[in-house]
């Protein structure tokens, strides 16, 4: 497996707490270029190639869907709220794990009934994530005090990143969106010692699963001339699906989500790009959902940008699946793109489209 993307999707980060995806991209970035932060906590790597050049920001977010602890019952039982988007059918009987103020990881598992237990009518519908419970095994509060627990500590999914059975397959958590970290940092690796006609940002944002809020505040810091959001989508590969994307078919193409219509000289330039270097590609879109594209081609007098998406199974769920080469296609793309963008071709794609 990629260590990179290992690496990222073993830690834990959920909206407004992704301190340590944070310190693990700030030391990767570090490394090739000049880091800064915004205000909320996104991380900002800043390679200059022509310092008159224009500024190509790629940003992928670093929180995760997760939830937060709301109260410790007299039980000792954990209860939480949502941090991001779940559906609840997808949640009982998995393995969670809390993060405490001082770092401690307590394992816990989502409480379901027993089959034998349930009534007629329960067994008719998903169960309500309001009646849910993380069971930490403690015998009463006074227990799973003791453990340091507090309200508001972040609970995310446990799992361990594997390959399976075609190691190409990467299963784990979190692929929403340390794909975007990784490839941020990936990049920027392959352009160290390559020349390129602009400035190139690699962020890790904050805050998108809850309203793209620090791509928002990077992009006004960053003030980026082309905005290229690097994120996921739904692979439609399941039994019964669409097909419209598939594993190992290439990096999607965004053409539009709730948060975008994705810029057509932007989208014009990437597709010819990707067809000269023979990188694989989808086009794709959502009906409901975005990404930080949603406020970086909003921001100040407006940027041209681009969603690129690798395909994912099991979105928003405790594990998913993604592929190999889609990754590795992606990577190319983006590292193509910023190789690319010099100051003609963004004054073409930002009023020639």
């Amino acid at each position: 497996m990629h260590k990179i993307l290992k690496e990222l999707s073993a830690l834990n980060g959920i909206p407004a707490n992704e301190k340590e995806v944070r310190d693990y991209m700030s030391k990767q970035l570090e490394k090739n270029s000049e880091v800064s932060y915004d205000n909320l906590g996104s991380v900002i790597g800043k390679r200059v190639g022509q310092s008159n050049g224009p500024k190509i920001m790629v940003a992928g977010h670093m929180d995760e869907v997760g939830f937060m602890v709301t109260k410790i019952t007299d039980e000792g039982y954990i209860k939480f709220i949502p941090a991001g988007g779940w559906w609840s059918q997808v949640m009982l009987a998995q393995q969670m794990e809390i993060t405490t103020n001082d770092n401690q990881k307590i394992r816990g598992v989502i409480g379901a009934k027993a089959p034998h237990i349930l009534t007629a009518e329960e067994r008719k519908k998903p169960v309500d994530m309001d009646t849910m419970y993380l069971d930490i095994g403690v015998k009463d509060k006074e227990e799973a005090e003791k453990l340091n627990i507090r309200l508001g500590d972040m609970i995310t999914p446990y799992i361990q990143p594997m390959t399976l059975s075609n190691e190409k397959y990467y299963l784990g958590k979190a692929w929403d969106n340390r794909v975007g970290c990784a490839a941020a940092i990936d990049v920027l690796n392959r352009i160290k010692n390559k020349e390129h006609q602009n400035t190139y940002f690699g962020v890790g944002t904050v805050q998108e699963e809850v309203g793209l809020r620090g791509a928002t505040t990077s992009a006004y810091q960053i003030n980026p001339d082309i905005g290229i959001a690097v994120d996921t989508t739904i692979a439609h590969d399941f039994p019964g699906g669409s097909k419209e994307t598939e594993l190992g078919k290439g990096v999607g193409i965004m053409i539009s989500d709730s948060s975008m219509v994705g810029h057509k000289g932007m989208r014009d330039f990437t597709i010819a790009l990707a067809e000269k270097h023979n990188i694989p590609y989808q086009l794709t879109h959502l009906k409901r959902g975005g990404t930080d594209g949603g406020k970086m081609h909003l921001t100040r007098s407006g940027v041209p940008s681009i969603a690129l998406c690798v395909p994912v199974r099991y979105l928003h769920s405790h594990t998913s699946i993604m592929h190999e080469d889609d990754y590795n296609a992606l990577v190319d793309l983006i590292e193509k793109m910023v190789l690319a963008l010099d100051e003609e071709t963004v004054k073409q794609i930002t009023y020639g489209a």
